[in-house]
């Protein structure tokens, strides 16, 4: 006998029908400062748990809200989240500079991460060092003590020097460092570029060095493209499913359709990102385009002419909608988000966490009721030169209670291994390219069991499929399929019944407490809410078993 299982859905905007299951959608998450988090101090066991609860707890916010990608910071001002070779522990985990937190908060986000479905991306601050109050409080430990001809100190702050070649082996060694450790998703690269007013920048001592009277603004967009593309090469060399990113300056140089008005990457700070799209040295851009109205929108045209096949993720600067900020309306985000969607960019990416789990705004109120309604998937490198994982297979579904229990074997492994995509719906075959039937869009595990409750969505039917790390899916494994000689009853928000057919709603103990030909009118007015058991009185007086429900 088949299991069904039906759950009353929240009604759902037609927008919301149609979003895409391939899509970016991510966060940046600040630990400078505590920013994001931690705002608890690891200083005792207390400490210790209090601040993994609180990033628990974000967690969970972004899962229920359907976001997939969590931008970490993981190197900060000089400064790192983990216990490193290269830079000590960053300020903001204990509140003393170099101090450590007695565990590991890098290993700790991934793991919480990856529970819920959230690719993890190392954030790394690349050129900064710190001000003259961070560099203090790093001391000895700190590069500009350990490795001084690296660095140069401009307008009040230190940097490396990105046309020293050290500072191309400098940050190639960190971003090794946490690819061989850790089972990160992505590096993401920030500030991978000179400072605001970099053409006073003052390396002229370096230029005479390696310069090699090539032009100097050309010159230092070489430096940039020449460390882009050292970490590029060993992080793929290290494990080649790892993604790599940066966020450059939001406008790349003036286009035919609107002047960037002096300020953007290839001029001003020196980022010729578009040239890493065209060799291929990134797998994606998450382009700062913290702007309004023509600002934002011949720039976004800009990315997407000029993506070579690879994603370009505009990250949103949600954080102009707070009054202290700039006091944006909302609209201006929702038009934004609409725009990218329509012309084919592949994803948001919102700066910063804060100002979404805040709701600043409503913004995480217009992204789960609209945009963000069922959930997405990072899209497959497309790029890359691999082939999709064999499906799973032995499959069996079973009611224990009122949980559905979920088992298969397991697909055969790949490099960086697989996980387990599982999908639900309410008709037969599962239709896994359809958002709304994602159910749960990671785990590691061979086995799932669904808890039925009037807010988890559910369906009749089952399917799973197996998913490498480079995002490849296989074909769908059904876990369960409808006996043929059962009558085809199609369900939805409520059970549409076959001609002819009565339904009989029971409490769980198998009690009849209803009979009725129109479902969708007696049931919301006759029953409470509870779990019931669903049978099907035929023409005939036969009555046959349909299933269970939520409601």
């Amino acid at each position: 006998m088949r299991i069904l299982l039906t759950l009353v859905f929240i009604s759902s905007f037609l927008f919301a029908q149609a979003q895409p299951k391939e899509e970016i959608r991510a966060t940046w998450l600040t630990t400078l400062g505590g920013m994001d988090w931690p705002t608890r101090k690891a200083n005792s066991p207390k400490g210790i748990e209090a601040q993994k609860q609180e990033l628990i707890q974000q967690l969970d916010a972004l899962q229920a809200a359907h976001f997939n990608t969590v931008l970490f910071q993981t190197r900060l001002r000089g400064d790192v989240i983990y216990p490193s070779a290269y830079e000590t522990f960053a300020e903001s985990l204990t509140g003393h500079t170099g101090k450590n937190p007695g565990y590991d908060p890098l290993q700790f986000a991934i793991e919480e991460c990856h529970k819920r479905g959230l690719e993890f991306h190392a954030w790394l601050v690349c050129i900064p060092i710190g001000n003259k109050r961070q560099v203090g409080l790093l001391g000895k430990n700190c590069v500009v003590k350990k490795q001084p001809k690296l660095c140069k100190q401009f307008n009040g702050s230190w940097y490396l020097d990105p046309g020293n070649p050290g500072t191309t082996e400098y940050l190639s060694q960190i971003a090794k460092e946490i690819v061989s450790r850790y089972d990160v998703d992505g590096i993401h690269l920030d500030y991978i570029r000179y400072p605001e007013q970099g053409e006073k920048f003052p390396d002229k001592d370096t230029y005479r060095k390696y310069g090699k009277k090539q032009d100097l603004k050309q010159w230092r967009r070489d430096n940039i493209t020449h460390i882009v593309q050292r970490i590029y090469t060993e992080v793929k060399r290290l494990k080649p499913w790892v993604k790599v990113s940066s966020s450059p300056i939001g406008k790349f140089n003036d286009t035919r359709r609107y002047s960037s008005f002096g300020w953007n990457a290839y001029e001003t700070v020196y980022q010729d990102a578009q040239k890493w799209l065209n060799e291929g040295i990134q797998d994606a851009l998450f382009p700062m385009m913290y702007f309004q109205g023509n600002h934002f929108y011949p720039f976004a045209l800009d990315w997407k002419e000029n993506k070579h096949d690879r994603w370009i993720v505009p990250g949103l600067g949600i954080y102009f909608l707070h009054p202290k900020e700039q006091n944006w309306q909302i609209d201006e985000i929702i038009r934004q988000i609409y725009f990218t969607r329509r012309i084919g960019l592949d994803g948001q990416a919102y700066f910063r966490n804060k100002f979404m789990l805040g709701n600043t705004k409503g913004i995480l109120d217009e992204l789960k009721g609209n945009f963000y309604a069922y959930p997405a998937v990072v899209p497959p490198m497309r790029w890359a030169s691999q082939t999709a994982p064999a499906s799973p297979t032995a499959p069996s579904v079973k009611l224990q209670g009122e949980n559905v229990q979920m088992t298969w074997k397991a697909s055969e492994s790949q490099p960086g291994g697989i996980y387990y995509r599982v999908y639900a719906s309410d008709t037969y075959p599962v239709d896994t390219e359809k958002a709304q039937n994602l159910i749960l869009s990671r785990t590691d595990s061979c086995q799932y069991t669904f808890t039925a409750n009037p807010s988890q969505k559910g369906g009749i039917y089952w399917a799973v499929t197996a998913v490498n790390r480079f995002g490849f899916e296989s074909a769908p494994l059904a876990l369960n399929v409808p006996a043929q000689d059962e009558p085809s009853i199609l369900y939805g928000r409520l059970p549409v019944l076959p001609k002819g057919y009565t339904l009989i709603v029971s409490e769980a103990t198998g009690i009849e407490i209803l009979r009725t030909t129109q479902p969708e009118k007696d049931i919301p007015q006759k029953i409470g809410k509870g779990f019931f058991r669903l049978s099907l009185l035929a023409p005939d007086g036969s009555i046959t078993p349909a299933g269970v429900t939520v409601y």
